[in-house]
């Protein structure tokens, strides 16, 4: 009887999904496949407040849940209005705080697209306070040439500052050891677990990117109002402003609440204009299908081995995963109509061996005469450096995040600490004494710290003759400026480690050029998604209900095999034992000699 309960459930279910669900969301689809209509005269509203990611994720129901705001979203909608003659103009909401400098740079670009096509943009701000990237912020809404900012708010740029929490004086009184080997002394992502301030060389490589950083916003704040950067930054850094003294320093250009700031964009885009968000604008465009076809492959986030999905479902965070980067790569090396790719990339780096795969299968594709542009994102750094330095090109922001070609890798030995709260960790194994290397009971001994050190430094060399071969460069010139130091894009170019500076509409032009296009011819880009679609993302829902399915008929028995009964009440017993209560005669056993 509870074998035919449990099936029937089982039963149920199925039928709720192919019969209730899926028809649930086809009609969604459908009914989302009624695309806003656009106004004759439309002022586009873009809200920079969210948080964006620097690619769009495709999940299987962003057509019923929405899909987020990403930073080539906004490029590539902005380029395509540009040259929409019923878009008239662009409104934005610029962040209080800071946002990424890369995404700054690269909508920045797209905003002087815009206004060369003789569209106004006017950007308003409800204040900007201190935080790590304000200047950013600010800098995007410089851009626009009409600033405005409410009445009373405040205005305070006055620099970049950041902080790290050290965690060594902590460790050393809670008896953690963090056991680490870093190639070199520039690869200090680990350094807060080993010391307790700022190495020397910490210190040089945070201030390097962080200057470069900052005077790169400063000089495009001052191309865009026309000022002089010097005096531009004496001013900025003698601040904080409020609003009304920002304007008389021309700062910025008028002061008014937001719906002022609107109201001013759809007088200026003409009678009967109508604002839309851009999300909605975006929704009715569609693709171009003449012109020669350039892929465009998008690799965002940790890069590691599986396969998309695998690792937490339709909302986890974006990450390069190298069976579907690699996989594309393939795909876009096969198509006859494919005359280049650019590869699109945003990683604090990751897995080696999966950086590696994603790296020959670039080389494939190269092999197979489709020239490969790299376009960097917020970072490519480190594994995110690894993928892209065999490129035929490669075209980085000013601010991106670049190099780090260096390698870290160790453990936390929490053994001590554990015993001072009465938790004994006790090491078992079978094998050579490298089997246990990697357990948080004890540090390395000395032969598995020499064994762990020869992996990191095989890995290391290897990375090096890696880019070397990649950026035809020799390789001692690559040891000199690896050690694992970041850097950014500007400071790349001029140490070869990327080839010119821009965003992805500048790498789609040298694409164009390696592949003997002319200039003035438009081109077809074609996204070669490395995420599931609907169906893909159908596919999983189901996989994951058979799985259900499996597990309720598993249940089904147990709960009717006498056997198992005695199974299951045993391990219940152990776990009662384990919560401190008192089992005094096994229901296993009572279980089996009914």
């Amino acid at each position: 009887m509870k074998q035919f309960f449990i099936t029937l459930a089982a039963v149920v279910v199925a039928l709720l999904i192919v019969f209730v669900a899926l028809p649930i969301g086809a009609v969604v689809m459908i009914t989302s496949a009624a695309k806003p209509k656009v106004p004759e005269a439309v002022v586009l509203s873009l809200d920079l407040r969210q948080k964006m990611t620097d690619q769009s994720r495709n999940t299987p129901f962003a057509f019923l849940m929405g899909k987020s705001l990403s930073t080539m979203d906004v490029v590539t909608t902005l380029h395509r209005a540009a040259d929409d003659a019923r878009v008239k103009g662009v409104f934005i909401r610029l962040p209080e705080g800071g946002m990424s400098p890369s995404a700054a740079e690269e909508i920045r670009n797209a905003i002087v697209y815009v206004r060369r096509a003789n569209k106004p943009v006017i950007a308003h701000s409800q204040g900007l306070y201190p935080d790590t990237m304000v200047v950013a912020s600010y800098m995007l809404g410089a851009s626009s040439g009409n600033l405005w900012m409410q009445p009373h708010s405040s205005f305070q740029v006055t620099g970049i500052a950041t902080s790290t929490m050290f965690l060594k004086r902590a460790f050393d009184k809670y008896g953690v050891k963090a056991e680490y080997e870093q190639r070199y002394e520039f690869k200090n992502a680990v350094n807060p677990y080993l010391y307790s301030d700022y190495t020397p060389a910490h210190r040089e490589a945070t201030l390097g990117w962080m200057n470069s950083i900052y005077h790169s916003m400063i000089n495009n704040v001052a191309a865009d109002r026309r000022a002089d950067a010097g005096k531009l930054q004496a001013t900025l850094e003698a601040g904080p402003y409020g609003a009304e003294q920002a304007l008389k320093l021309g700062l910025v250009d008028q002061l008014g609440q937001v719906q002022d700031a609107e109201d001013a964009a759809i007088k200026r885009a003409g009678n009967g204009a109508k604002v839309m968000d851009i999300a909605d604008y975006e929704s009715t465009l569609t693709p171009s299908f003449s012109g020669e076809t350039i892929a465009v492959i998008d690799g965002e986030g940790a890069i590691m081995t599986g396969r998309a999905g695998s690792g937490g479902g339709f909302n986890s965070d974006p990450g390069m995963i190298s069976d579907e980067i690699a996989g594309a790569f393939y795909k876009a090396a096969k198509d006859k109509s494919v005359k280049a790719i650019v590869f699109r990339v945003s990683s604090p780096g990751g897995s080696d061996t999966a950086s590696e795969q994603i790296a020959e299968a670039m080389q494939a594709a190269k092999a197979a005469g489709k020239p490969v542009v790299v376009s960097m994102g917020e970072y490519a750094a480190s594994g995110g450096y690894w993928v892209s330095s065999g490129a035929s090109s490669i075209v980085a922001n000013p601010s991106t995040l670049t190099g780090s070609i260096g390698v870290f890798g160790g453990k936390f030995a929490i053994g001590d600490a554990l015993a001072r709260f009465g938790v004994d960790n006790r090491d078992i194994s079978v094998g050579g004494d490298y089997s246990q290397a990697f357990s948080q009971t004890q540090g390395f001994s000395p032969t598995q710290r020499a064994a762990l050190s020869g992996w990191i430094d095989e890995i290391y060399n290897g990375f090096v003759t890696h880019v070397a071969t990649g950026r035809k460069l020799p390789e001692a010139t690559v040891r000199d400026i690896a050690k694992g130091r970041v850097w950014t894009g500007e400071q790349a170019l001029s140490l070869k480690l990327v080839d010119k500076l821009g965003g992805f509409y500048d790498a789609v032009d040298v694409a164009k050029g390696l592949a003997k296009i002319d200039s003035k011819t438009e081109v077809r880009l074609v996204d070669y998604d490395t995420e599931p679609g609907l169906f893909g993302g159908a596919k999983q829902s189901v996989d994951m209900g058979i799985s259900g399915l499996k597990a309720l008929s598993f249940l089904g028995w147990a709960m009717s095999d006498p056997k198992a009964e005695a199974v299951m009440a045993q391990v219940r017993d152990e776990r009662l034992r384990e919560q401190g209560a008192s089992v005094l005669a096994p229901e296993a056993y009572q279980a089996s000699v009914r």
